[in-house]
Parts: structure tokens; sequence; C-alpha cells
């Protein structure tokens, strides 16, 4: 592989400074050209996968196609489809080229995805409705499907539009998406806007002419430090008092914004279309915006059954997600068959310590550091726990809990989009935005999500087949059965 030529280093250059994704792609794929990249990609052979499986599963595939036998498909998918199939999303296999992997892995996607087109036209006389309904319900649930988490950040969380607004013009955004403290606000737009709609939502325009002074100062001895009715009424006008359920009517989008206790003796929330339908969103995100002090704590609302807005769990208050589920990946998993995560991570607390990819521990010194970062965390909880055991004080075990939870939380998914390290991140957090700093963050969101699409629509191409084609025989069903209006 060539490492020093002039022309490597201009197209490092091109490839930082590239005005837009196809610039940045086709610099990305000229260096990979030049360097010699392209020739690692088409030898199928690699110790960070098994390329004997793949290739032997292609072989498969074709040959069952080639004979127009969807059964014989259906039962090579069957046998252990899965994302990580023989190591194929290793983060290592990326480490050697710009932008794409290994050409067999890419062979292998494309071949799944013609064998579910295959299996889903396939002669009904051959294969009945049911099926094939039957086939795709237990292969999409079998294989799961990817997630979007946006974690909190206070002012630098408007990055998260930028990474949205990248994966929505590609069409690779995930249908479930979570949104911590300011993570919540962009969540809650994707859960209520359609893809068009989206698209202007996520400008820089409309960004500050609702968030431009959502903090005013209120000063000491209030509540809080910042006058929540500012951005309350911000929230209110971008959401109204559309409940969760209305919002997933709306975009099939299954949106959640996380919540954490006012309170001892609770736990955090999940709030979505699944745990609390009627809940309305505005206040849900409210909840999730009272980082403790800066916001005061919300009673969440809903609405009952005549449309009336009544309080949702009554006597108790909610505030910041992320102090104690800001990527709650464990839980989505659970309630919606997640495997994969993609993450957008503004978290000041979070970003300096994590890296794009989660790549295993390869040598010595990996493998130490990680062992002793973990002993810290552990060490660091069960200190936690003493002093929190020997605390009286309700109002000093409360904050001591929440520290324990800040620190015992994951900040990491599969795929990680982070903004860049810099001090002048920090003027974001506490400040109100102007039009130049909101285009900045939505510029960078978007110039670091680029890296990564390549990755995100080989690890989502098959997921979405199964649950389009399975969405298709749904409606069909549903027809057929006289089941829509």
């Amino acid at each position: 592989m060539v490492v020093f030529d002039p022309r490597l280093r201009k197209l490092d250059l091109d490839i930082a400074n590239a005005e837009s994704y196809a610039a940045y792609k086709e610099a990305c794929l000229l260096h990979d050209d030049i360097s010699g990249a392209n020739d690692w990609k088409a030898d199928d052979s690699s110790n960070d996968y098994d390329h004997l499986l793949i290739q032997k599963r292609v072989q498969r595939l074709q040959i069952a196609r080639g004979k127009n036998d969807a059964l014989a498909l259906m039962s090579i998918l069957h046998e252990g489809l899965h994302g990580n199939l023989g190591n194929i999303a290793n983060p290592r296999l990326r480490m050697e080229c710009k932008i794409g992997t290994k050409l067999l892995i890419e062979q292998f996607i494309q071949e799944v995805s013609l064998a579910i087109e295959h299996i889903y036209h396939a002669d009904e006389n051959h294969i009945d409705f049911y099926e094939k309904l039957s086939f795709f319900e237990e292969t999409a649930h079998a294989f799961g499907r990817s997630c979007l988490m946006l974690s909190g950040g206070a002012g630098l969380g408007f990055f998260h539009c930028g990474v949205v607004k990248s994966l929505n013009e590609h069409k690779l955004l995930p249908t479930v998406i979570s949104g911590a403290s300011a993570g919540s606000i962009i969540a809650a737009l994707i859960g209520t806007r359609t893809h068009e709609e989206l698209l202007q939502s996520l400008s820089p325009e409309h960004i500050y002419n609702a968030f431009r002074d959502w903090r005013r100062w209120q000063g000491l001895g209030k509540n809080s430090l910042f006058d929540s009715a500012v951005l309350e009424n911000a929230l209110i006008e971008l959401f109204d008092v559309m409940t969760f359920e209305e919002a997933y009517k709306k975009t099939r989008r299954h949106i959640t914004v996380t919540v954490s206790p006012a309170d001892l003796h609770q736990h955090s929330r999940l709030l979505n279309a699944k745990t609390s339908p009627n809940a309305i969103i505005t206040q849900a995100v409210r909840a999730s915006c009272a980082v403790p002090v800066i916001f005061s704590p919300v009673q969440l609302r809903a609405k009952n059954a005549s449309g009336d807005i009544v309080p949702y769990i009554p006597n108790r208050r909610f505030a910041d997600g992320s102090l104690m589920a800001d990527l709650p990946y464990e839980r989505l998993a659970r309630l919606y068959g997640v495997n994969h995560s993609i993450v957008s991570q503004t978290n000041p607390l979070a970003v300096p310590f994590i890296s794009t990819n989660r790549i295993d521990a390869f040598s010595v010194w990996d493998m130490s550091a990680r062992h002793i970062g973990n002993l810290a965390k552990s060490n660091s909880i069960f200190a936690i726990d003493l002093i929190e055991r020997l605390t009286t004080n309700k109002s000093a075990k409360l904050a001591i809990h929440k520290v324990r939870s800040i620190i015992e939380q994951q900040y990491v998914g599969n795929i990680n989009i982070l903004p860049k390290r810099q001090l002048r991140n920090l003027t974001h957090i506490l400040a109100n935005p102007t039009l130049e700093s909101l285009t900045t963050l939505i510029e960078s969101g978007e110039r670091a999500t680029w890296s990564q699409l390549d990755v995100i629509e080989r690890n989502t191409k098959i997921s979405e087949n199964l649950r389009y084609y399975l969405g298709q025989l749904k409606q069909r069903g549903a027809v057929e059965l006289g089941h829509t209006a």
C-alpha cells in the first residue's frame, strides 16, 4: 500500500475541507484508488472476519436464486442471518481504507437483499401469503434493527441537527430514536415531522427562531437560574399538545424521550408511544431538558379520552433525562428489538473520553487500559454507594444518587458520531445560540456524519429491507381483510 505520495496529501486536505458529501465521497474513492486500498478491498482474505463463511453463503444464495428456489433462500436466511455474521461488522475492517470495506462483504449484503426481494415476489402457488408473512415477521424480529440515540449536551446538542439532517437526506434515518435533555428536542422534531418537513425544521434559521432566547437569566433565590417559561413556550410552538401516539401515527417513527425523577426511590422513565401513548411530547421534552438548578423540574401531562389535558403521574416531577438515561440502549432493545446503535454524543462529560468506533482491545496496552478504566469505574460506584448509605440528608442523598447514575452509564454505541474536541465547544453549552453558531454546529454535525454514512447504510440495509417488505405484506393483508378505511 502506498504511504508517501503527494497526491494523497492533497486528497487528505480535500477530504477534510469538502463542502458536500458528494465531494467528500469522490475524494475518498480517489484516495483509496491511489493508496492501494482498493486492492485490499478486492482481496477477500483477512484475519478480521470469516471470509470463507461469507464466500460460501454468497455462493449458496446465488445458486438458489439462479434456480428460482425461494424455499431454499428462506432456509439459507433462517440458518443464521444476523448483522455481524462472520464478524463482518468488525470496525477494524474500515481501518485500511477511507470509504467502503471488503467487496465480499458488500456482495454478501447485496445478495441477502436480492434474496429478500425474491422471496417477497415468489409465486404464491408455491409459497402462500401467510408463509411469506410468517417468514418476514420471524426474520425481521430475529435480525433486529438499528436505533439512533441523541445524547444530552445543552446548547452543544444542536450538533444533533446536522447529524439527523445528513441521515435524513440520505434516507438512512432509523425509525427508532431516543433523545435525552437537548437530544430530546431533536428526537421530538424527528417524531413529529415528515421527511420533507424535517428538511426545513433542521435549518439553522428555523432552530434560531425557536431557541434564540431559550436561556433567560432569572436570578438567584428562584426555583431555577433560568426562566423555564421561555423554553416551554418555544417547545409549545414546535410541538403544541401532540401526544406520542399521535406523533407515531403521523410519521411511523418510534421516538423516546428519557426523563429522570426529581426525588429518591424512583427510576428514570422512557416516554414513547408504547409506554406512555397519551403523554404530551412538549412536557416530556421540557422535563428532559430540566438540568438541575438551571431549569426547574416538571410535572408531566397527558390527554385523557375526552381530549382534555390532565396531569400524568400526579405528585411526581421529572428532570434532565441524561442524568440517568442518556443512552437507554437496553430498554430500547427490549421495547423495539434493537440490536445495533448509532449514537450522536455531545454530552460534555463523555465526549473527551470516547472515540468514533468501538474497537476491541487488541494490544496488551489497550487491554490493560480498558481493564484499569473498568476498575476505576466500579471502585467509584462502590465509594459513592458507601457515601450515600452514610448520608442522612435527603437532598444530599439525591445529589449523590444522581452522580452515581452519571458515572454508571454507558455513553457509547456501535457507531459514535462526535463533535470535534475543541475548547470553543464549551461556549455553546450555556449560551443562547446565534445564527452563526447554529450554522457552524449543524454543519459540523453533517460533516462528522459523512465518514459513517457508508457504514450505516451497510449495517441497516438488510433490516430496512426486511421491515419494508413486512410492512407491504401487512398492508396488503389489512386491505384483503377490509381493515383499512
